[in-house]
């Protein structure tokens, strides 16, 4: 099914998010110091998934209801999400958690949650949330690009 127009914002955010899973494989590929990456990690967190889950949160799941099953499972993530990236302990672990956790959770809402919202509920209900997203280009953090290969 194709993305409708009101939700390409967040798909788009969703594949910065896939973009942060892939940086965080590719550094730890390069073996990179956990410690610098969890870094990048937290800054992504700040700046990105936390508007892209409090747009979510309420504009998002709302129309299913929180009481909907896949709403319930989309909440316990963002949470999960939430405990790693803000976990300050064992970066090592924490990191790869948040890859695979992460990865998962995208391609759940892009494949299933946004799937079926579409498929259930009208175009006026969708055209109504176009002017609810903050369209905003993403901005990378250019400090530590750890997960470009240096030359020898």
């Amino acid at each position: 099914m194709k993305r409708h127009p009101s939700l390409q914002p967040l798909s788009r955010e969703h594949h910065q998010g896939l973009l942060l899973c892939w940086k965080i494989r590719t550094g730890l590929n390069l073996g990179v110091e956990a410690e610098r990456i969890k870094k990048y990690c937290s800054w992504f967190y700040q700046n990105y998934l936390i508007p892209h889950f409090t747009a979510e949160e309420v504009h998002i799941f709302p129309i299913l209801g929180n009481d909907h099953e896949l709403v319930k499972r989309a909440l316990a993530e963002h949470r999960r999400l939430h405990r790693l990236f803000t976990e300050e302990n064992d970066h090592q672990r924490t990191i790869s958690l948040i890859e695979e956790e992460l990865e998962k959770h995208i391609r759940f809402e892009e494949r299933t949650l946004f799937e079926h919202i579409q498929s259930i509920v009208g175009d006026e209900t969708l055209q109504a949330l176009h002017h609810q997203f903050d369209e905003s280009v993403f901005k990378e953090n250019t400090d530590d690009v750890f997960w470009v290969k240096k030359e020898a």
